[in-house]
């Protein structure tokens, strides 16, 4: 996999942070910077399914976890 460089700026306190995190658990500050873009990204495209599909379920009737529950069941 080709890596690239990215630039940014931070705050202090969130660079103190991500510097303590980054002593503390022996890991690098890229690594932990790409985690949370990762999840991040996860987070973001959960949401953008959840408000093409949570219309369609409710077109279905499905409101709860007991209602798809239900259903797969």
């Amino acid at each position: 996999m080709m890596r690239e460089s990215v630039s940014i700026s931070l705050p202090h306190e969130l660079r103190k942070k991500l510097d303590k995190i980054s002593k503390d658990e022996s890991i690098n500050r890229s690594d932990i910077v790409r985690e949370a873009l990762q999840r991040y990204f996860f987070q973001h495209e959960l949401a953008i399914i959840r408000r093409v599909m949570i219309p369609k379920a409710r077109a279905q009737g499905i409101y709860t976890d007991e209602d798809v529950f239900r259903i797969v069941s």
